[in-house]
């Protein structure tokens, strides 16, 4: 999720990516903004790529979008009509997981209006961005089962402990190459957790200081650690 700054760089990607709610003169400034890397369509063309072979055959990926797809049903037969009958089918939008050049050191971004942002120049490789897209499709999944408050900080620390957890990003390997020898093995899992949890939220234009987000994950950390849905356990 997007901190203070990166709520209005992601805003400004996705509403160009989709034309939702973008005035000309917004259009206009932003293709002005963001000129010198409009241009990478190399870049692009690989991110879309990899996104689309990870929607068709990353396991982790396939399973979130067919949970999130399943609430998305229960959520529209909740609110159709009374009365009516007709549950019209809801299919994942591939169209709102968009690769765009990003401004901040981050790999990626979700919104409940937009869907999420893959940030092509901060992904490695395939494996980075099945990463990161798994911890996005977590919010996603998030936000539609207990309607995430994204500026309440307990309810965002919560999402970000889970999406960190679950999304494969603090797996051994993947945590081992980025801190070597500090990595503690039986603890590293935990700690990786935390530590990305707390960088988010104290990115959130709510929180105040790291060490208030310090201490809201801590206060969320047992029950939103231990919550591993819609998966059985940790696997990744």
């Amino acid at each position: 999720m997007a901190g203070a700054g990166g709520f209005e760089w992601w805003r400004r990607s996705m509403q160009y990516r989709t034309g939702l709610g973008l005035t000309a003169e917004e259009k206009q400034r932003y293709e002005e903004d963001y000129k010198s890397v409009l241009g990478e369509t190399g870049v692009v063309r690989s991110c879309y790529k990899n996104r689309d072979w990870l929607l068709k055959y990353s396991p982790t990926v396939v399973f979130m979008i067919q949970q999130i797809v399943k609430l998305q049903e229960r959520q529209q037969q909740r609110d159709r009509p009374v009365g009516s009958t007709a549950v019209p089918g809801i299919r994942f939008d591939e169209s709102r997981i968009v690769c765009d050049v990003c401004d901040e050191l981050k790999s990626g971004g979700y919104h409940p209006e937009f869907g999420v942002l893959l940030c092509q120049n901060r992904l490695r490789d395939k494996w980075h961005l099945e990463d990161t897209l798994a911890h996005e499709l977590v919010h996603w999944y998030d936000n539609l089962k207990w309607e995430v408050d994204w500026l309440n900080l307990r309810h965002h620390a919560c999402s970000e402990i889970r999406a960190s957890s679950l999304s494969g990003e603090c797996r051994f390997w993947q945590e081992f190459s980025r801190r070597g020898f500090g990595f503690t093995v039986n603890r590293g899992h935990q700690d990786c957790v935390r530590r990305r949890a707390v960088i988010s939220v104290t990115g959130n234009p709510k929180c105040d200081s790291q060490e208030q987000a310090e201490r809201v994950v801590d206060e969320v950390w047992d029950s939103c650690f231990g919550d591993t849905r819609p998966f059985n356990e940790i696997y990744r």
